[in-house]
């Protein structure tokens, strides 16, 4: 195998992982010990870095997994406002 092939290979390999251990503090349970004015640093230490946020009108929205199944939390002045949570187990 040349050393591209082995790079995208082990890439491959190690985003998977991080995939598997973000999945994994994403659930129903985690969710529950979630509260409105948590402070950001609070939520990430509860289910991990966000996969994505945005950030509008001085509201934060950050998503933890995917829209279809995972964790979308608004903040604003850094403390939670609105949390919902979509097919979790």
């Amino acid at each position: 195998m040349n050393p591209i092939t082995l790079r995208r290979i082990a890439g491959l390999f190690l985003a998977s992982l991080l995939l598997t251990a973000c999945g994994s503090q994403l659930s129903m349970e985690n969710y529950n010990k979630l509260k409105v004015g948590q402070s950001y640093e609070d939520v990430r230490k509860v289910i991990g870095e966000p996969a994505r946020c945005d950030e509008m009108l001085g509201i934060r929205t950050c998503i933890w997994g995917e829209e279809k199944q995972g964790i979308t939390i608004n903040f604003v002045a850094g403390q939670v406002m609105l949390l919902s949570a979509t097919n979790l187990k």
